[in-house]
């Protein structure tokens, strides 16, 4: 199936990328017009740029339907600050209220249920019940179009950033594991972030990984390694030398009873990399590999 954008409406080509292009993370923006009235909406087009200085973008389009603009654009073209509050799943529900297309004079904290906590850099309030949050200043609202479905990117600065201790370890840390942040997809879809889907990938930074095409073929080439499989295999820096010493009793009892004993060993050194055992599954591929089999 291939998808000419030239050819679709606007609002399949918004179904289609926000569908592909996710999860990704909210920004619950809040922001004041020059006679102080706050608004509070969510934005979904939003990450980090830059970290020296800190920028985040995030993008209040402009409505598909009628190709109106939204309170949030407004109150950044006349008072260029925002407060940007990280959704958790405890949340969530109250920020989707918010979203909802209240009047100018209509509070979308009294509506959504949300405390207003005072900025100390800047006007807007930030959401109290938000685990993380960001005080910024505006440098550039940047339009991308007149059309409906046109975004508008908001380029902020982060000024401070407020962390509930609930969040932090005693290093003063952020535990992952503990910010439960909430991701928007396609449609009405959102994921949680919690223990049950985290996992961690070893970064490869200063160190060169050997790739791919330096793994022994008969590795390179297996039918039962997947390509997460191989690719930590070849995230090593150095390739792995057989250890004489090396000794695993269940290996040993899989080769001597495998009728298919390539088939085994591979399917024994995914169980072994499942398990964050890189070292062990690199000594039995090797000695598969040594052995002919």
């Amino acid at each position: 199936m291939i998808l000419d954008l030239q050819q679709l409406s606007t609002i399949d080509k918004q179904y289609y990328l926000q569908h592909i292009i996710a999860p990704r993370p909210i920004c619950f923006a809040s922001t004041i017009d020059k006679a102080g009235r706050v608004n509070l909406s969510p934005f979904s087009f939003f990450n980090l740029f830059s970290t020296d200085p800190a920028i985040v973008v995030f993008s209040p389009s402009r409505r598909v339907r009628d190709n109106t603009i939204k309170h949030t654009l407004e109150n950044v073209l006349e008072v260029p600050e925002v407060a940007i509050n990280i959704v958790d799943y405890d949340m969530v529900q109250q920020t989707s209220l918010a979203s909802c297309e209240y009047g100018k004079d209509i509070s979308e904290f009294e509506k959504a249920g949300f405390a207003m906590q005072p900025a100390q850099l800047i006007s807007p309030p930030l959401v109290k019940e938000s685990k993380a949050k960001m005080e910024c200043k505006v440098l550039e609202v940047k339009s991308l179009g007149d059309k409906g479905g046109a975004g508008n990117l908001v380029i902020c600065e982060v000024l401070q950033i407020h962390l509930d201790e609930s969040i932090v370890d005693g290093n003063g840390r952020i535990d992952q594991r503990k910010l439960k942040h909430v991701a928007r997809l396609g449609g009405n879809w959102y994921c949680k972030v919690d223990e049950t889907n985290l996992f961690e990938v070893e970064k490869p930074n200063v160190k060169l990984g050997i790739g791919f095409d330096a793994l022994p073929e008969s590795i390179r080439n297996s039918k039962v390694l997947t390509g997460n499989d191989l690719g930590i295999l070849a995230n090593v820096e150095i390739l792995p030398q057989q250890q004489p010493e090396f000794s695993d009793t269940q290996f040993n009892l899989l080769l001597a009873n495998a009728t298919d004993r390539p088939e085994a060993i591979h399917q024994y050194a995914a169980r072994l990399i499942a398990a964050g055992k890189i070292a062990e599954a690199w000594q039995v591929l090797l000695r598969s590999t040594v052995t002919h089999l």
